[in-house]
Order: C-alpha cells, then sequence, then structure tokens
C-alpha cells in the first residue's frame, strides 16, 4: 500500500514584486519520509516551504494538507485559508519573541499544535537538548546557537508528541547549531519518519542530507528533480504522545508578555497622561455652559481616544525575529482578527475616561450637569476598546505593506476620528438632556450606534479585505 500523501502544491506560482520565485510547481510530502529540499541560494526554497506553510500569496495554484484523514486547503490563488494547526515549523529566522522563557516557548508551540501538557516529557526533552538549565531564562539572553535550538525544538517537539501523522517545516535548522545538537537533530528527523510524520527540511548541509529519503532540487526556474536515496542513520527514542487539547495559547502569550514587561500599558498611558494634562489645561479657559459641552466631551473623551489609536506593542512584538510569520502560519486565515484583538488594551480606557471627567469637569459643572453622565461614562470606555480594535487591525494592516512607513499608510488612522466625533455628540447629548434612547439621529444611543457600527466595519476592511 502506497504512503498517504500529508501536504501538497498543485500548480504553485508566487510571486515577488515583477518578479516570478515560483512557476507552475508540484510537490508532495508523503507519511513516513524526510525530504530534502536543496538548491542555490535565491532558487526559491525558503519561499516554497513557507508557501507549504501559508505564509505567501499565490497568484496560481494551491497547497492541500491530508494529515487529519481528510483534504483542507492550507491557501490557495482564490485567497481560500485553512487551518494549520498541528503543523511543526521552523523559519530561518527563529520567529520568537525575546521575551518569551524557553519552557514557554516549547510549552505554547505545543498548545498551539492542541496537545494537552505533558510536562514530564517537555522537561526531559529541554534537558536533552542541553536546555535544562535555561528553561526559565528568557531567550533574549540565550546565545545564537540555543536560541536556534529552541526554534528547532519548537517545530519538531509538538509532532513528536502527536499521535497522528502530522508535517514539519524545516529552513535550515542545522544553521548555528553545535556538532552535538546536530546530530540530535539528525537522530529526531529519523524517529519522526519512523512515526509515521512527513518532514520537509531546506538545506546546504551535507549532513542533514544524509537524513533524508528522497532529495527534491529546485532550480532558478523552478523546476524539481527528485532523487530516492536511502538513509542508514539511526534514529532517536522519541517520547510518548500527549492527548490532544485546544487551547487559546495567542492570548495567553500577549498576557504573559505585557505582565512581564508592560510596554503596551506604558507605551499608552504615557500619551494619555499627557493628553489629559493638555485637555485640563486648555478647559480652564472653556466657560461650563451647555454652550461649550461639546468641546469638554471632546477633551473628556480624548485621552481614552490616544489610548487607542496609539501603535500596539504587539506590532513590534510580531515583528521581532519573525515571530508574527510564525503565528500567522499556526493561526492561518484568522491571525489578524486575533492580532487586532490581542493588540487591545483593556485596562487604561475605563479609568482615563472617569478621571478626564473628574479633571475637566469641576465641582459646580458636576452639578449643572445631568447625573446621567456617570451612570454611562462606562459605556464610553467600551466604544474606546472597540476603537482600539479597529485601530490596531489598522496598524497591522499598515505593517504589512511594502512601505508600512509611507504617509499614505499613516493617514489611514484619519478614518478613526469619525467615531469619535460621533462619540463626543452622545456624550455632549447626555451632558445637556440625559440618556435618551430614541433610535433617532442626533440622540445619544442612535450616534453611540453609529460610532459602534462605524468601528466594527473598520475593522472587518482592515482584517478581511487585505488578506491577499
Amino acid at each position: 500500500m502506497s504512503a498517504r500523501t500529508l501536504l501538497s502544491a498543485r500548480g504553485l506560482v508566487v510571486d515577488r514584486g515583477a518578479r516570478k520565485v515560483l512557476r507552475d510547481v508540484d510537490f508532495s510530502l508523503s507519511e513516513g519520509e524526510v525530504v530534502g529540499l536543496l538548491g542555490v541560494n535565491g532558487s526559491g526554497k525558503s519561499t516554497l516551504l513557507e508557501s507549504l506553510a501559508g505564509l505567501h500569496p499565490m497568484t496560481g495554484g494551491s497547497v492541500q494538507r491530508n494529515d487529519r484523514g481528510f483534504e483542507t486547503t492550507v491557501r490557495d490563488s482564490e485567497g481560500q485559508r485553512g487551518d494549520i494547526s498541528g503543523f511543526g515549523l521552523c523559519l530561518q529566522t527563529e520567529g520568537m519573541s525575546g521575551d518569551e522563557t524557553v519552557l514557554e516557548r516549547i510549552r505554547g508551540a505545543c498548545r498551539v499544535a492542541g496537545l494537552a501538557d505533558n510536562s514530564e516529557a517537555l522537561n526531559e526533552i529541554i534537558s536533552e537538548w542541553g536546555l535544562g538549565h535555561r528553561a526559565d531564562d528568557r531567550i533574549c539572553k540565550l546565545s545564537g546557537g540555543l536560541r536556534r535550538r529552541v526554534a528547532v525544538l519548537s517545530a519538531i517537539v509538538p509532532v513528536a508528541l502527536n499521535s497522528e501523522p502530522s508535517v514539519v517545516l524545516l529552513d535550515e535548522p542545522s544553521e548555528g547549531l553545535d556538532q552535538s545538537s546536530r546530530g540530535q537533530l539528525l537522530g529526531w528527523l529519523r524517529a519522526l519518519a519512523m512515526r509515521g510524520h512527513g518532514v520537509l527540511v531546506a538545506t546546504h548541509d551535507p549532513e542533514v542530507i544524509t537524513a533524508c529519503d528522497r532529495t527534491v532540487t529546485i532550480s532558478e526556474t523552478s523546476e524539481l528533480t527528485s532523487k530516492v536515496q536511502e538513509s542508514n542513520l539511526e534514529h532517536t527514542n522519541l517520547p510518548d504522545p500527549s492527548a490532544s487539547e485546544y487551547h487559546r495559547e495567542l492570548v495567553a502569550w500577549t498576557w504573559r508578555l505585557e505582565r512581564r514587561n508592560p510596554i503596551d500599558t506604558i507605551g499608552r498611558g504615557v500619551p494619555a497622561l499627557v493628553a489629559l494634562l493638555l485637555a485640563f489645561t486648555l478647559s480652564t479657559d472653556i466657560a461650563r455652559s451647555s454652550e461649550n459641552y461639546d468641546l469638554l466631551a471632546a477633551l473628556i473623551l480624548t485621552p481614552a481616544f490616544i489610548t487607542a489609536i496609539v501603535t500596539p506593542a504587539i506590532i513590534k512584538r510580531l515583528a521581532e525575529e519573525r515571530a508574527g510569520d510564525w503565528w500567522r502560519a499556526m493561526t492561518g486565515a484568522s491571525s489578524r482578527g486575533w492580532f487586532s484583538i490581542m493588540g487591545v488594551s483593556l485596562i487604561l480606557p475605563l479609568p482615563i475616561i472617569y478621571i478626564s471627567w473628574f479633571v475637566i469637569a469641576d465641582d459646580t459643572a458636576l452639578e449643572a450637569m445631568n447625573s446621567d453622565v456617570m451612570l454611562w461614562l462606562w459605556l464610553f470606555a467600551f466604544l474606546i476598546i472597540d476603537l482600539s480594535v479597529a485601530a490596531s487591525a489598522l496598524h497591522l494592516m499598515v505593517s504589512d505593506l511594502t512601505r508600512a512607513g509611507a504617509v499614505a499608510g499613516i493617514l489611514l488612522q484619519l478614518v478613526l476620528i469619525w467615531p469619535f466625533l460621533q462619540m463626543t455628540s452622545a456624550l455632549t447629548s447626555i451632558m445637556s438632556n440625559g440618556m435618551s434612547f430614541e433610535l433617532a439621529l442626533g440622540e445619544p444611543i442612535a450616534d453611540i450606534a453609529i460610532a459602534w457600527l462605524t468601528v466594527v466595519l473598520l475593522w472587518a476592511m482592515a482584517v478581511i479585505i487585505p488578506e491577499d
């Protein structure tokens, strides 16, 4: 009986600008084999491997997976994207944030793959690879060789612990490894094949090539030449597979990094406090009368609005060593939506709005203004949080552009002024006449609804339209 195909590309065409990097490529990876992807620099090895992981838009063709008993689309030229969880992926760069610890990274990779925690097995593997004494150290404190070990383990451990045949994609995994680690890598490659997993490794390393059952050479014209060979290398004994369990590891990853290094809270909080001081200074020259409620409402909402539109820290964290590409591959089509949600500050908007109210509105104004304001300020905080989700999505969309720093990209943030003006109008109405639930233009609830719908549409545009 022939081996089952786990991953395949059909008629794959991938462009980089005006240059066609891959032209009508057909490729397949079967269970129980290690395939070496060879070729000169610039021939498209990394592009093919990353396209198989769903990372690149395709001008033609599709990538299919069949490692779970049924065929699903990883990505195709029509923009369709599917789930890739369960794959192992090691990019040419580490694909990790420096604020993660060694154990968190490897355990997180297993969780993303849908595996339950197996602490005993993970500790044993980490020690076997010479990282036991560094398990709780941040990755940024490791040498280049140790970081490479962690990146490789993040790709092969989730598959090793998977009881079902799956796929491992490795781009130059031996680069930077010492001789001992290279030997372990070769043993693991053979052991993964013995378990029925399929491994594709892009490499120039002659030692890694000896671990392959088949080599595929890609030419500069995207022609693939396959050659079968026999590997006599011994395999390593792998730990027993774990039970399957689904986790939203991206949420935990974001929270851990922010708790350890709160650059997002600080990056949003400092501009908000500066805006609050400026708003207070400006408000001292404004009479607290109904004629000026619109100006006061704008000043009250501005500091919280600033927290929403500041570039979220997740942009920087995803750009670090291509960590974002690793997460995009693991989370598939839903990546930008999840990134935008994870880029939001849930802590600052509510206290900032109430602080702004008490700082800008003095005691006399509090008595004159409608008492409904205090009862409904929380609603504006939640609107600011929703607006922050849309702003994060816009930042992520701009960061994916070829010229992310272009002025045109920055100007996209100006569309967020419209929902802010609607919120200002709603707060002005509440300050003047109290809360009203009439669905008529100019009424608070109608302005709030328009602001919310605008935010949702902006988020959808940033998340869905630019996917390809």
